[in-house]
């Protein structure tokens, strides 16, 4: 343990980051966060403290020294946003947990330190007309290419008929085919869901593969790129923007925002929340709950209509 807290805090980043890489297999562009968090962190503290920045100096940090580093991110031009300042003391947070691992060096002046509180984002789902309207485009969109303007009809279908997310529809492959009224879809943590499939969707997609020039393979994916590869989450995002722009949408207006639209007009018409929950695929009704208060107004109109002292109790006001 003496010998490790001489470590330089960069060279420990340095067996960090591969641990990440190697044993958690992240993302680069997770990786890249992380790097660019804890190298941050870093520099201010060496600043800070005015001593080269060791696993020594690290494990001796108390709490006021975590908060001036949140302090001067706060105040950094241009200033981090809560969320940002949230993922870097995760960051750093992750970073000591790997210490105390690997070298048995702990700091409990970090549990200290709580994270800015964030307020969960709404969801920006597209209005009713707005998803008709952006799947009716995608399935004339390409007249050079029918089997492209298919495709894209099919995954967007499938996406707002289905409330999948963009990685779930994408990651279907000819063992899925033909498709039936029901799907199993393996989504995050590994959790395994049934979802109904519309016949409008089903239809999609079958009409999607037979234009398709590419042979379907058990193993593949169904949805295809115009060379023949998977066809990326990129590419889905390009269609978005593309169909957004036609229509005048708003940047919201993206792939996942079809999920959104699905989740918010399938409760706007009475759908049940628990219902909901498992469609989506939530580990938690608060997950679910989001989706109550987007469209309240369709809500209130369906408890008006439903309620025994709804509608009639009105009409029978009037007639007096």
């Amino acid at each position: 343990m003496g010998t490790a807290l001489t470590i330089a805090a960069h060279e420990a980043l340095g067996l960090f980051i591969n641990y990440l890489r190697a044993e958690r297999r992240l993302s680069p562009h997770t990786l890249a966060a992380y790097e660019r968090d804890l190298e941050a962190f870093f520099v201010h503290i060496c600043t800070h403290k005015g001593s080269a920045t060791t696993l020594g100096l690290l494990v001796g940090l108390k709490a006021q020294d975590f908060r001036s580093y949140l302090a001067a991110r706060r105040r950094s031009t241009p200033p981090l946003s809560s969320r940002s300042l949230a993922r870097a003391l995760s960051s750093i947070r992750s970073f000591y947990r790997y210490m105390e691992r690997r070298w048995q060096l702990k700091n409990d002046e970090l549990s200290l330190i709580e994270g800015p509180k964030l307020g969960r984002a709404a969801p920006r789902p597209l209005s009713p007309q707005a998803a008709k309207e952006v799947l009716e485009i995608s399935a004339v969109q390409n007249a050079n290419a029918p089997w492209i303007a298919a495709r894209n009809c099919a995954l967007l279908t499938l996406l707002y008929g289905a409330g999948l997310r963009i990685s779930e529809a994408l990651s279907l492959t000819g063992a899925d085919l033909p498709i039936s009224e029901v799907l199993r879809i393996t989504g995050k943590g590994n959790k395994t869901r049934i979802v109904p499939i519309l016949p409008v969707a089903r239809d999609a997609i079958s009409a999607y593969v037979h234009a398709c020039p590419w042979p379907t393979v058990r193993h593949q994916p169904i949805f295809r790129g115009v060379r023949g590869g998977a066809m990326g989450a990129r590419a889905a995002q390009k269609l978005m923007q593309n169909l957004r722009g036609q229509l005048g949408l708003p940047d919201t207006a993206t792939p996942h925002a079809l999920r959104h639209s699905f989740a918010t007009h399938l409760l706007a018409g009475g759908g049940d929340l628990r219902a909901l929950q498992e469609l989506l695929g939530h580990e938690s009704l608060s997950s679910t709950q989001i989706y109550a208060d987007v469209d309240a107004q369709s809500l209130l109109r369906i408890f008006d209509q439903a309620h025994p002292k709804g509608q009639a109790h009105f009409k029978d006001k009037k007639t007096k």
